[in-house]
């Protein structure tokens, strides 16, 4: 099936499989950059995972009803005044166990990030775009958690500061992307951002007519080969008929056409998750873009979401001779603008560091999930 690009119109009734993807502009802005791709939750701190090991859903959150209608509580500027504790040293380097879409884009984008991320864990700066992301995530969350008759635009907006500090609190190293920073000026601005996004999703779907199945819903499974996936979707709504709506949430501008195909990857993979837990083909899978007031729609079918198991398979296969043979080549693009790691890359110049994992004289097999292992579970967050 194809896909559709449209101004949103509120849905017509809660959990109704979602809107009919006919409907009239075509997506708005530029490809997403890597400052416009954020709030995923592997850019956040939702998802308590590591890539080479098995995933550990995050703790659930403590219910938020949001505040009465009025102005925002005034934003205040982080401590500067005692120094951040030092982040915990990296875990030992361990083979890839899993993937999840945000791994998996990385492998595409470029086989050399992969490795630091997943292998090395080498640190990356905090983002304040991936934050606000985070922050607008946990908003849109939450929300729900009140009576439909309250979650008002006004309301949601005056969850962002409270929801900034809690994310403050959880990670005190966030305080350094507003560090010079002492009259708060610049954090008043992004938080006021952060409303602006929240408050643009009230034009797109009417959240007292929605009543979500699931909210950051924790997905894993084992295929048959044995490969485990696994990833956080924000939003799963169910239909009176049983019809299932896959909803993501983006903080960034909708992309051109010719660059629809990373984002819907990630939805149909997770299409693909549901599928092999319930047994039912999503109905709908929507991408929701806060950035430009643009809904993305997709209808999978299940002859998709085979093909994106093969695409999968080879992409897996490919990591595992990457493993073994410590071959993790840099594919330089636009994207290496945003990255933090030129520094020890070839295409800027710099060495990697050692390679922390053992090769072997000829190819083995990575260690992976036995066949069913993992099948089934199914966690909120």
């Amino acid at each position: 099936m194809g896909t559709s690009t449209e101004k949103a119109v509120p849905d017509a009734a809660g959990g109704d499989g979602g809107q009919d993807g006919t409907g009239g502009a075509g997506a708005a802005g530029g490809a997403a950059t890597a400052g416009e791709a954020e709030g995923t939750r592997e850019a956040g701190t939702a998802e308590v995972v590591h890539e080479a090991g098995t995933a550990t859903p995050a703790a659930p959150a403590t219910p938020t009803t949001p505040g009465e209608p009025g102005a925002p509580a005034a934003p205040t500027a982080p401590a500067t005044k005692e120094t951040p504790a030092p982040p915990p040293p990296p875990s030992p380097a361990t083979r890839p166990l899993s993937l999840s879409p945000s791994r998996a884009s990385d492998f595409m984008q470029c086989p050399l990030l992969y490795r630091f991320r997943v292998i090395d864990k080498l640190p990356e700066k905090p983002s304040a775009a991936a934050t606000r992301g985070t922050v607008v995530h946990a908003v849109l969350e939450r929300l729900f958690d009140a009576p439909a008759a309250q979650r008002t635009a006004v309301g949601a907006r005056a969850m962002v500061p409270g929801e900034w500090e809690k994310l403050l609190a959880k990670r005190p190293e966030l305080a350094e992307l507003f560090v010079d920073d002492p009259a708060g000026e610049r954090l008043a601005a992004w938080l006021a951002d952060a409303e602006a996004l929240v408050e643009r999703w009230f034009t797109l779907e009417d959240p007292t007519r929605l009543e979500p199945a699931d909210r950051e819903l924790y997905v894993e499974t084992v295929l048959d080969s044995g490969l485990r996936l696994r990833g956080f979707i924000d939003r799963v709504d169910v239909a009176p008929t049983g019809e299932v709506r896959l909803v993501d949430y983006k903080t960034g501008k909708a992309p051109r056409p010719e660059y629809a195909d990373g984002p819907l990857f990630q939805m149909k993979f997770y299409a693909l998750v549901m599928w092999r837990l319930r047994g039912i083909v999503p109905r709908r899978l929507q991408l929701v873009y806060l950035g430009s007031g643009d809904v993305l729609t997709y209808d999978p079918t299940e002859a998709d979401l085979r093909g994106v198991e093969r695409k999968l398979l080879a992409l897996w296969d490919a990591i595992q001779r990457a493993a073994e043979t410590g071959d993790w080549r840099p594919r330089r693009t636009k994207l290496c603008d945003w990255c933090d790691h030129q520094a020890v890359c070839p295409e800027f110049g710099g060495t990697p560091p050692p390679y922390p994992l053992p090769v072997p004289g000829r190819a083995g097999a990575l260690p992976v999930a036995a066949p069913g292992e993992g099948q089934g579970r199914m966690g909120l967050v």
